[in-house]
């Protein structure tokens, strides 16, 4: 069920307005039912796993609450950890395994050509671990309400593509269950217009341009390149963004908080600060539920770059069970770890972006975000070779001409610049306005989508993690 489908537009709805009516306690099996029957529709079968995770997580955290030996608190982390990343394994990365094996010659008789990666499955796993993992360190209290648990991992507006929520954010929401009040559904319906404008006419809009050009990523030009690569990053932006503002904008209006999870990363002034702007809730996940847990920065400078690059190498894999996820993902360790040595030769005061102003910072804008368009490559381009084929157009400066009409891929770029920049302009000056001055840009801003609507209806494209 797609956030942009008929079916939604009815589901949600009705959620609201029985989760609004019901009093506190009938609210909650509500929101339950509600969320499995999302998740039901996509594939049914597929709720058995994440009933089961549910079950093991829950379990689990509520054993290790009592249980006071070292070995078996280990032992009971252990289970929680090999179920949850058993599933995610054998779903996700089984089919990669094997194709590796059939490239260096071994003989298997696995026939994994039929298995469909169950929706959302990266997330709620990483959701399910954090818990147990910080019941485990003693940062949460294990939750004796089965059903508050069940729904925190199965929410229905951050199900599928996130963002990752702790259960240190959302368990203490249960509380009573929450109401939205005239702020939350202010903020709330902000966020799902502007969600929905980012991803139906700015990522979509630039995903026509995306696809017309990376059909033979080896034929591009210099100028087709680079172009096309910048409309990814746009693309990709918006709709993963835009998919998280969606999500936000639902909980608000259900009266929940959801946290941020993109801040203008493409304004970063270096890898590090893109990292902290850029799908925060994984990044954040990842540094404190792997690169810490390897030692961090806690130990010599060169296992540090080590836990750097084994954070961002499982990281890309974590996105897509490919070389080129991996290739993506040993980029930004690399870039993260020649940052930090530099960093510690310049000294502390220079490691802040706020330390970077006047020409340096624009400077250091634009490099940041040309180093991470050279890893979208990796990340669009499904072919090693085709990708590898398109960055070394990106740097021989051959041909600045065009294979089909420029106006494919200029308009939809410069166009979602315009658009967006008015938009970041409109909501910049709002702050703090009253409800009914936002009223008319609001209304315009659906009319607009209406009229302006791109052909087609088109996933997110973190469906596919």
């Amino acid at each position: 069920m797609l956030f942009s489908s008929i079916e939604f537009l009815i589901f949600f709805p009705i959620v609201l307005a029985l989760y609004w009516g019901l009093n506190v306690k009938a609210r909650r099996p509500l929101l339950l039912l509600a969320s499995y029957y999302f998740y039901l529709s996509w594939n049914p079968p597929f709720i058995i796993l994440l009933i089961f995770s549910t079950i093991v997580d829950f379990s689990v955290a509520k054993r290790l609450m009592i249980e006071t030996e070292k070995k078996r608190r280990l032992g009971l982390l252990l289970i929680s950890l090999v179920s949850n990343l058993s599933l995610l394994g054998y779903f996700k990365y089984a089919a990669f395994f094997v194709e590796n094996l059939q490239l260096i010659g071994l003989d298997h008789s696995f026939n994994v050509d039929a298995l469909i990666l169950p929706l959302g499955i990266s997330f709620y796993t990483f959701q399910t671990m954090s818990y147990t993992i910080d019941v485990y360190r003693g940062k949460l209290a294990a939750s004796n309400r089965f059903f508050d648990f069940a729904l925190y991992v199965s929410f229905f507006p951050q199900l599928i593509a996130g963002p990752i929520v702790r259960a240190t954010e959302f368990l203490p929401q249960f509380d009573p269950m929450p109401k939205a009040n005239a702020v939350q559904l202010k903020w709330g319906a902000q966020l799902l217009l502007i969600g929905f404008f980012k991803k139906v006419f700015l990522a979509d809009y630039l995903a026509i341009a995306v696809d017309a050009h990376m059909v033979d990523p080896q034929a591009l030009t210099f100028a087709e390149a680079w172009i096309s690569i910048y409309c990814f990053a746009l693309q990709i932006y918006f709709d993963f963004s835009g998919y998280s503002d969606i999500a936000r904008g639902l909980g608000a209006l259900l009266g929940f908080d959801i946290p941020e999870n993109f801040n203008l990363p493409y304004l970063a002034t270096n890898i590090t600060d893109f990292w902290r702007r850029w799908h925060m809730t994984l990044s954040t996940w990842l540094r404190d539920y792997l690169y810490i847990s390897l030692g961090g920065n806690r130990v010599s400078r060169l296992k540090t770059y080590r836990n750097l690059m084994i954070t961002m190498l499982l990281g890309g894999l974590w996105h897509g069970a490919g070389w080129n996820f991996v290739i993506w993902g040993g980029l930004h360790g690399t870039y993260l770890a020649v940052h930090k040595f530099f960093m510690e030769r310049r000294g502390e005061d220079y490691k802040s972006p706020e330390n970077v102003s006047g020409w340096r910072r624009w400077g250091s804008i634009f490099l940041t975000f040309h180093l991470v368009c050279i890893t979208w490559v990796f990340f669009r381009v499904p072919g090693f070779e085709d990708a590898i084929a398109m960055v070394k157009t990106m740097f021989l400066f051959n041909d600045l001409s065009f294979s089909v009409s420029p106006a494919l891929i200029y308009t939809p770029f410069i166009q979602t610049c315009m658009v967006y920049s008015l938009l970041r302009l409109y909501l910049s000056h709002s702050e703090g306005s009253k409800t009914w001055a936002s009223i008319p840009f609001f209304i315009g801003l659906v009319l607009f989508m209406i009229v302006y609507v791109p052909p087609g209806t088109r996933k997110f494209i973190y469906f596919e993690f």
